[in-house]
């Protein structure tokens, strides 16, 4: 697995190597998940304590070290990424897609940055404070739709970016869910997606799309953000969006951010498999689900002498 995963690192290297970014790398200390708990109904619950999750690696439990709920901007600043698909594709819906994207943003306002990846056949970096918002709107604006669509690469470089940020990570990607041009495969992003602690909310404009490339691309943009955590939408009109950005800003006031040092100290950069789970005991959460990363990547370090053998 080790070396698979070197081999996407390299991939991603050539990829982000024209904009001078630092390639991804992979570490970690304090194990952290992003967690949703969801109703019966699917609305959001709020008001958990750490007593009442449990958080198992391999199948062995661990104990859980950090905690927090909502926001918790103090200790956990947000970091917003905002993907969004300005190529030939997206010609129809680009209008729309840029208005969705500028309603939202605007009610971050309390996010440390933000960080927009603007793609087609190339891919296109550029990070904004708040006092730099009109900038990010001008920028939105000024793009037309054209070209191929390099959806996986512009992913993999706005995650080896968020790498380095401390904090919480939230990206809402804008898009058709096609991609024509990556040298990222999927399943290689997927990988890059399962070692990042960035939670994805894609939402998906599929209305001029035919059936079966529609359900294709709503797949994929559903395994995307599932791998991570998040939720994919797919709005039909600029009403339907009010409803998911409610969706969202509710599961940020109401996520739980849990912590915990593994016992597993191995460090060869094998896949963990961790369940997030609710405790027995609160008969109003026995319906209640859990959206949470599926587990991660244990640090690498080359034995000595490794590379001789």
């Amino acid at each position: 697995m080790r070396r698979y995963v070197t081999s996407v690192v390299m991939v991603l290297a050539g990829v982000v190597a024209a904009s001078g970014q630092p390639v991804f790398r992979s570490g970690v200390d304090l194990v952290r998940f992003e967690v949703t708990v969801l109703d019966g109904d699917g609305e959001v619950v709020s008001g958990l304590t750490a007593d009442d999750f449990r958080v198992e690696e391999e199948g062995r439990e661990q104990r859980i070290a950090y905690f927090s709920r909502g926001l918790d901007l103090d200790r956990m600043p947000l970091h917003v990424g905002v993907l969004f698909d300005v190529s030939g594709s997206m010609t129809v819906d680009a209008s729309f897609a840029k208005t969705a994207a500028i309603r939202f943003l605007r009610g971050l306002d309390f996010a440390v940055d933000m960080t927009l990846v603007e793609f087609d056949t190339q891919v296109r970096v550029s990070r904004f404070t708040q006092a730099d918002f009109p900038r990010l709107v001008e920028r939105l604006r000024g793009q037309e739709a054209e070209g191929m669509t390099a959806l996986y690469d512009a992913l993999g470089v706005y995650l080896d970016g968020a790498f380095a940020q401390d904090g919480r990570k939230l990206l809402l990607l804008y898009t058709d869910g096609a991609d024509t041009r990556s040298r990222l495969r999927f399943s290689e992003l997927r990988d890059l997606l399962r070692a990042s602690d960035v939670t994805v909310y894609a939402v998906g404009f599929q209305a001029q799309r035919r059936n079966m490339a529609q359900m294709r691309q709503r797949v994929r943009l559903q395994q995307i953000a599932g791998v991570t955590g998040g939720r994919a939408y797919f709005p039909t009109s600029q009403d339907g969006l009010d409803e998911i950005y409610r969706q969202i800003r509710g599961e940020l006031e109401a996520r739980y951010s849990l912590g915990y040092v593994s016992t597993d100290r191995a460090t060869d950069g094998a896949w963990r498999e961790v369940k997030v789970s609710l405790r027995g005991g609160r008969p109003a959460l026995d319906d209640a689900r859990i959206r949470a990363r599926e587990g991660y990547f244990a640090p690498y370090i080359e034995e000595t002498g490794a590379r001789d053998r």
